[in-house]
């Protein structure tokens, strides 16, 4: 029945695509929504995997349809969650950066100077507990705040290399430091 419908829709009638879509919505839901964990993200996932279905099914191969489809849902599900964590970083990035131009603006006295000095030298101390394959693009993202191409340059890798690292090393941090350490 699958590869008929799925003729069908090839050839762009758009009744066999809404039978699949009905036939399927439920499933794609609960798929999209174990990874997510929330219903708006999972309800909107699950329309877009369904235009990517649509789109994608000039390539299907008449593999295992469902199988297929499971990868397609999957796949955008995590691409989803890394966006939500990227744009969630990158917000606590700005609220860090708008918190160190405040603190640049009161005067030096020899007590902030120390505690800088302290910070400092704990930070350093830190950084050298990372493992090695860390450490360099820790240094090179957060302290050089070199862009992903640079040290992907540098490092003659991909650009997903230099994601996939400094991601590892967020979750090493995690793991390994107390937040209550940094405060």
């Amino acid at each position: 029945m699958e590869n008929a419908l799925i003729e069908k829709i090839k050839s762009g009638n758009d009744h066999a695509f809404r039978l699949l879509v009905e036939k399927y919505r439920t499933y794609i839901f609960h798929t999209v929504y174990a990874v997510l964990r929330n219903q708006k993200d999972a309800e909107d996932a699950a329309q877009e995997v369904f235009i990517k279905i649509y789109t994608s099914l000039p390539q299907y191969e008449k593999q295992g349809f469902k199988t297929w489809i499971t990868r397609i849902a999957i796949n955008h599900a995590i691409d989803m969650q890394r966006k939500k964590q990227r744009s969630r970083e990158d917000i606590m990035e700005t609220e860090e950066l708008q918190q160190d131009s405040i603190s640049l603006q009161l005067p030096d006295t020899p007590e902030l100077l120390l505690l800088d000095k302290e910070r400092k030298q704990f930070l350093q101390e830190r950084i050298n507990e990372l493992p090695d394959n860390y450490r360099e693009v820790i240094i090179g993202f957060y302290i050089m705040e070199k862009s992903y191409q640079q040290m992907a340059e540098e490092q003659q890798v991909q650009v997903k290399t230099i994601e996939t690292k400094l991601y590892r090393a967020r979750q090493w941090m995690k793991k390994h430091w107390k937040e209550d350490d940094f405060s």
